[in-house]
């Protein structure tokens, strides 16, 4: 076979290794976007009582609340806490990694409003998920004065004991309310605003 006749065979090869590569990177991409989003409205099936309202907040009615699992390990700071010690109060939790970009840009609410009703019977705790090293997790907190304690869940084991439907585990951030009783009674998939995540709690912390 003469070169030229080589040349045309080289050609079309090296265009389907490009095509192989642009593939598998647009196959990489996909996935980093659906590990964390801003977006999201489904935890995927099951009958959880939720009804979602335009803005992306899902609400369940008082009397059709699901209990939340047992919920307890070691903290980012190295304490041992379990979930059900806050049972009176208004608990906000909220899953997130210190790798994921909306996390970020709704940590400061997060602190803000965590901050402002400490006094009122509400208690803020984080899910700190997919994060392998303590220290990026350590240094969010930090860097966004989040004052309250979060669970150090790097395998996500902790979102799992969710009932079906509740939470996605590869929808970070994500935020439920629980009511007094330690039942869901308000659930948001996607980054919170100031204002959405105050929508959020208001109602519960006024129950009586």
């Amino acid at each position: 076979m003469s070169a030229a006749s080589r040349a045309p065979l080289r050609s079309n090869r090296t265009r389907r290794v490009r095509r192989a590569a642009l593939t598998a990177g647009a196959a990489v991409a996909a996935l980093l976007v659906s590990a964390c989003g801003s977006g999201g409205t489904s935890g995927g099936g099951g009958n959880t009582n939720f009804v979602t309202g335009t803005d992306g907040i899902a609400t369940a009615a008082k009397g059709e609340r699901a209990p939340a699992p047992e919920l307890s390990g070691k903290t980012v700071a190295g304490k041992t806490l379990d979930v059900a010690d806050y049972k009176g109060k208004v608990v906000v939790l909220n899953v997130w990694g210190s790798w994921c970009n909306p996390c970020r840009a709704e940590a400061k609410y997060f602190a803000k409003v965590s901050k402002e009703y400490a006094g009122k019977g509400v208690q803020f705790v984080g899910i700190n998920t997919r994060d392998t090293n303590l220290k990026s997790a350590a240094a969010f907190e930090e860097d966004f004065g989040i004052s309250y304690p979060s669970l150090y869940d790097p395998t996500g084991k902790l979102m799992l004991r969710f009932e079906r439907g509740t939470l996605n585990p590869q929808t970070v951030p994500s935020t439920l309310v629980l009511d007094r009783d330690g039942k869901i009674a308000a659930r948001s998939l996607s980054a919170l605003s100031e204002e959405r995540l105050l929508k959020m709690l208001k109602p519960v912390v006024a129950e009586k």
